[in-house]
């Protein structure tokens, strides 16, 4: 099993997009006023978050997430709340599409900048 770590600025924000939007569960946060680690889970998938501090930034990484109807899911989040970017040069950003490589994905961003890729093969 591989678990993903993201870093992240804000944790009752990212926890709040993780929950909140993406469908992500809370199984664990560490205790404390702002805690500094959460475990989410969503289906059998795992995903950690940690506090980023001056020595380690928040953002910049990624994650895959394999799915069976990736429209469905994005529906979903932009029913839940999910703000989906105009970006240049970006569509996969702005909804889901067929790739070169045969799968149909959608990238969404949190909070810290840290990229989810909702992938359907």
């Amino acid at each position: 099993m591989l678990i993903p770590v993201l870093m992240v600025r804000d944790m009752p924000e990212a926890i709040g997009f993780y929950t909140d939007v993406l469908d992500f569960e809370l199984a664990f946060s560490s205790s404390g006023e702002v805690p500094f680690y959460a475990v989410l889970t969503r289906g059998t998938d795992e995903l950690h978050l940690n506090l980023a501090f001056e020595q380690r930034p928040a953002g910049g990484s990624s994650v895959m997430v394999v799915c069976d109807d990736v429209d469905a899911l994005f529906a979903s989040f932009v029913a839940r709340g999910l703000v989906v970017p105009t970006r240049a040069g970006s569509p996969v950003h702005e909804g889901p599409l067929n790739q070169t490589w045969g799968t149909r994905e959608v990238y969404i961003d949190d909070p810290s900048g840290n990229t989810v890729i909702f992938q359907q093969r």
